[in-house]
């Protein structure tokens, strides 16, 4: 049962507790769509897919502890609540579920959801123990709002496989539904952290787009190939730093092999001192 658009909605529900968030009577299918806040045009348009697929939608945001190593930037993620409530409310948001760390975490915690091989390459071999905990507070999202979607973008392509397959082999009751990453008019991926980039950082953080999409022009899918021509395109832009490159397979994140149906050509590079990262598909 999809939701009439049409409709002007009221100020979502503002949920603090895990015991307020059982508690919500929403009619079915539920959708949701897990941010950490600071939102914007991407999270709004997961927000718009569920209203389209969903009879109610719940918005959960939460900055994840457990997905920082000791180096990152949790103290100043960028926050603010009071424009996340108004934009949510104007995106048609039933519920909003926004716990504080204590609330998700207390004291006595231990447990810790991995989802071994596939967290561990790409945006796991940089970053240490980040997708454990992305994978531990999504389950518990999954156990407490009791979804019956739950929606990502594509920009987060190995988040999406890592849920896509801890849903699987737990057993969750939610289908996990992927949409296109949502971009600036010059192809930067749309995220939270854009705001920490200056101008002359902001507009080098382009060279990230055109250097994947001048490799799937290409024609190649040499993994070798694909990726030496991401370096050089990035390359020409000083400003932006690049981390790693790598051509995978889109399902599993192995090796590109002759049954590999779609390869998933993913970046990480900084701009001044902001980490970016970026992928797009190729069939």
């Amino acid at each position: 049962m999809a939701r009439n658009n049409s409709t002007v909605n009221l100020a979502p529900k503002m949920l603090r507790s895990i015991e307020e968030m059982r508690a919500f009577e929403a009619v079915r299918p539920l959708g949701l769509v897990p941010t950490m806040g600071y939102l914007h045009e991407g999270h709004l348009s997961l927000v718009r897919r569920a209203r389209e697929e969903c009879a109610a939608v719940v918005l959960s945001i939460f900055v994840n502890p457990m997905q920082f190593g000791p180096q990152e930037d949790l103290e100043r993620y960028p926050r603010d609540e009071g424009r996340d409530l108004a934009l949510a409310r104007e995106a048609g948001v039933d519920a909003v579920f926004a716990p504080e760390a204590r609330e998700m975490y207390p004291a006595g915690f231990t447990t810790e959801v991995r989802v071994r091989g596939i967290e561990d390459v790409l945006e796991g071999a940089a970053r240490p123990g980040h997708f454990a905990g992305v994978a531990t507070v999504l389950a518990k999202l999954l156990n407490i709002v009791g979804p019956d979607r739950m929606y990502m973008g594509q920009k987060d392509a190995q988040q999406a496989v890592v849920t896509r397959r801890m849903i699987s082999d737990l057993d969750f009751p939610a289908r996990l539904v992927v949409c296109p990453t949502v971009r600036e008019p010059d192809g930067l991926a749309m995220s939270s952290r854009n705001v920490y980039l200056g101008p002359e950082e902001r507009a080098a953080a382009a060279v990230l787009y055109r250097a994947l999409t001048t490799a799937r022009r290409s024609g190649n899918r040499s993994p070798e190939i694909l990726e030496e021509v991401v370096r050089e395109t990035v390359l020409t832009e000083p400003l932006v730093e690049l981390e790693y490159v790598s051509a995978s397979d889109a399902g599993s994140l192995g090796p590109v092999t002759a049954d590999t149906r779609e390869v998933l050509l993913s970046l990480a590079a900084r701009a001044g001192k902001t980490r970016l990262i970026d992928n797009v598909v190729i069939g």
